[in-house]
């Protein structure tokens, strides 16, 4: 798991306006949320936010003010849907040792049985509960030999140490569906009958 750390401001202006004004600087507006305090609404440099978001569920070390260092992680990220740049983004703050749940990315490996099968992503995440500081990047599944009709539950993927899954264990993660016979052209089928 990534560990970023990020100066963050706070702020005291609220709105549309204000937000553009924080866009137009290059920046993020944010809100870090605590368990049952009210939230922080921060600033946070674009770029630097920008690189450590790549990593899903990255704990990210905030110093907000040059004073006081928050662990958090994301929660929701508001996107450009045009452009793709961040607009807002909401953290939770989190403690060493809390127990947190988030999704973790499930990337195959290994190749299909023979036959033009595909592999579809029932839950492209597995929600898990884990140590907030030892959240895993991915989770890999092996998927080679399976055949059409095969599928990978939640109980077959083995889970890294201190991370319990948070979805049922007969949740379905991938499956495979068999390949789609290609129809002929109308002028073929009847010279061949």
């Amino acid at each position: 798991m990534a560990d970023v750390k990020i100066n963050a401001e706070t702020r005291t202006e609220f709105g549309k306006g204000a937000a553009r004004r924080i866009r137009r600087d290059g920046k993020v507006p944010g809100v870090v949320y605590e368990h049952g305090l009210e939230p922080l609404h921060v600033t946070l440099p674009g770029h630097e936010l920008l690189l450590a978001l790549r990593t899903p569920n990255v704990l990210i070390e905030l110093l907000i003010d040059g004073k006081e260092t928050q662990l958090a992680i994301p929660k929701a990220v508001q996107r450009d849907p045009l452009k793709g740049f961040l607009e807002h983004v909401d953290l939770l703050k989190v403690k060493r040792g809390e127990i947190v749940q988030v999704e973790i990315p499930v990337q195959p490996e290994g190749e299909l049985a023979p036959g033009g099968n595909l592999l579809e992503h029932v839950l492209p995440a597995l929600p898990v509960a884990a140590e907030a500081t030892r959240i895993p990047d991915y989770l890999t599944v092996s998927v080679a030999g399976l055949e059409a009709g095969a599928s990978v539950l939640a109980k077959d993927i083995t889970l890294p140490e201190g991370v319990k899954l948070a979805v049922d264990e007969d949740a379905v993660v991938l499956q495979v569906l068999a390949a789609q016979a290609e129809e002929a052209p109308e002028g073929e089928e009847g010279e061949e009958a």
